[in-house]
């Protein structure tokens, strides 16, 4: 019996009921600004008359003269740091002791014990250590932010004390926002998106008066967009020509370069970029798929417009540059022709820029558009084509040079386009022309006559003998001549004497097959016989197409009077007709 009552005094039932006890956390960590509940439960002699005051003082504090930091007792003056702050809402007959703190600052932390009726529970005493506030407010975005639609942002602090002071919330941005519906830990804002405002910072500012602490968040913005602000970057080598940002631009290279095309867009997403010729139609296939369009070597091939084209989910946007090559004038293609009593003479050529065209006549330089007695000159010109024309009248100077010029920025062509030489030259050269016309004619027509007297020779030896009487080709090693074939009969020397001597009737014509041969002062003309009399060369070439040719008259025309000579001889008449 006595060892049953000493354990019961010493720990057991019977300890906790005839003695103080608290239950209490013994360290408790908050950050400032936030609310903390800390649990207590106490305990007391069940003979001991308590009461039901309870109170929290702050150790060190003198319970009869110092105010508690909070007391079940609402008339109760409390410690002005922790008026409004501190609570026991503990119910004594629960034996709850119980302690709420809102709104804790630095100045809270320390050590805290705690009181029912006239008993301090020393024993069992609460530790609060304040920390800095490290909580940041969440802020609620849609997933996805797309230009020109409006959307609602929530910034809220959930871990922060419903009751006490309200916190403040401030909105930080660049885009364009309007103030939304808010609660006591939530704030909404009002966003309009723009394709300016992706990538921007938008900032939610959370401020606890109470604690005179403040936190914030700070999130980028994720604005989607269609491509804006495409634009083509031409590089040469290593510097940049030229940016365009709006269509039909155009830019001027010179032929053979080597130019690269750089297409970028601002868009979100990224967007795909193309290249075409022209302006792409729908559903039109690209020459390339790439933002770099290389022109190793721009020739006029490469002339025209280049459009890039930015594209992605929410749009395109195309771009165009329009390609000038420059390149020298090409070669002319001058002309001339008489047309009446003037010389009428047309230059054309194209380049770019447009060439200037220019006559030069002998050294002097003749003016664009110019006219006067003796000349005209007009010129025209329409794209890269130039034209001019020159008209010259009246007599063309011996030793006349006539050209045509072509120039602009990046070279020069010229081009001969009559060329007269002097007046002695061209008599020199006319006379030669006209010796050597005259010699080829003669032999063409004295190969003629051979070839109808071999003719001739061929039928007589198939038939009756030749009434000419004319021996047979001999068979020498010489050269044969015209006269072995031709009976010729001179207007003078012992032959023309002989013919002379016998007058000319239709008895003594010459035999058929023969051939005569006249001259006079300028001319000597051979005339062909036959059984059927003479007959003119025009009646031969009427009747071509019989089997037997039966005449052919030559013709020599003397090209100028030339000094008689003596005869060296009887035949001298004839010493000239040779064979070459």
């Amino acid at each position: 019996m006595l060892l049953w009552l000493q354990l019961m005094l010493c720990g057991g039932p019977l300890a906790q009921v005839l003695s103080y006890q608290l239950e209490l956390q013994e360290s408790v960590t908050v950050q400032e600004g936030l609310c903390v509940h800390v649990p207590c439960k106490f305990s007391y002699p069940w003979l001991a008359f308590i009461g039901s005051h309870m109170f929290w003082f702050q150790k060190g504090a003198d319970v009869d003269h110092d105010p508690p930091v909070a007391t079940n007792i609402p008339s109760q003056k409390l410690h002005e740091r922790t008026q409004g702050r501190f609570f026991l809402r503990g119910n004594p007959q629960a034996q709850d002791c119980s302690l709420d703190i809102i709104e804790v600052n630095m100045g809270d932390s320390g050590t805290y014990f705690f009181q029912i009726g006239k008993y301090s529970y020393l024993d069992n005493m609460l530790s609060l250590n304040v920390t800095a506030l490290t909580h940041t407010p969440d802020i609620l975005i849609p997933r996805t932010l797309e230009s020109s639609h409006p959307r609602n942002l929530t910034c809220s602090v959930p871990w922060a004390c419903e009751q006490g002071m309200a916190p403040i919330f401030s909105w930080t941005s660049a885009a364009l926002t309007s103030p939304g519906p808010r609660t006591h830990l939530s704030s909404v804002l009002i966003l309009s998106p723009r394709p300016q405002d992706h990538g921007t910072n938008l900032t939610c500012q959370v401020y606890f008066p109470a604690a005179d602490v403040m936190v914030g968040r700070t999130i980028q913005l994720n604005v989607t967009y269609a491509p804006q602000n495409t634009a083509i970057r031409i590089f040469q080598g290593n510097r940049t020509v030229l940016e365009t940002l709006q269509n039909t631009s155009s830019i001027l290279i010179l032929e053979g370069q080597a130019l690269q095309l750089l297409c970028a867009a601002d868009s979100n997403p990224p967007a795909e970029l193309s290249w075409f010729r022209g302006s792409p139609a729908l559903n039109a296939t690209p020459i390339y798929r790439s933002p770099i369009l290389d022109l190793p070597q721009v020739g006029t091939a490469e002339e025209g417009d280049f459009t890039c084209r930015a594209q992605n989910s929410l749009g395109s946007q195309h771009v165009s540059l329009h390609l000038s090559v420059a390149y020298p004038p090409r070669p002319l293609s001058p002309s001339c022709s008489w047309e009446g009593e003037a010389l009428q003479c047309t230059c054309s050529s194209h380049a770019r820029p447009a060439p200037t065209l220019r006559w030069r006549l002998g050294e002097g330089l003749l003016e664009r558009n110019h006219s006067n007695a003796s000349l005209t000159v007009t010129s025209s010109a329409e794209g890269p084509w130039a034209n001019s024309s020159l008209s010259l009248r009246g007599p063309l100077g011996s030793g006349l040079r006539l050209s045509c010029e072509a120039w602009n920025a990046h070279g020069k062509q010229s081009a001969a386009v009559l060329l007269l030489p002097d007046k002695g030259l061209v008599s020199k050269a006319f006379s030669n022309g006209t010796f050597l016309g005259t010699g080829i004619m003669t032999f063409l027509f004295l190969c003629l006559l051979l070839v109808m007297k071999i003719l001739r020779k061929k039928q007589t030896q198939a038939g009756t003998p030749d009434q000419a009487g004319i021996p047979p080709r001999p068979r020498a090693t010489r050269r044969s001549t015209i006269l072995d074939y031709i009976n010729v009969v001179p207007n003078s020397g012992p032959l023309a004497q002989n013919r002379k001597a016998k007058p000319s009737s239709p008895s003594q014509a010459p035999p058929p097959g023969s051939l005569d041969c006249k001259k006079n002062q300028k001319e000597l003309h051979f005339v062909s016989h036959t059984s059927q009399g003479p007959r003119s060369f025009t009646q031969a070439s009427e009747s071509n197409n019989r089997e037997e040719l039966h005449y052919a008259t030559l013709h020599f025309s003397d090209p100028r009077p030339r000094k008689p000579r003596e005869p060296q001889d009887t035949y001298s008449d004839y010493a000239d007709i040779k064979f070459h």
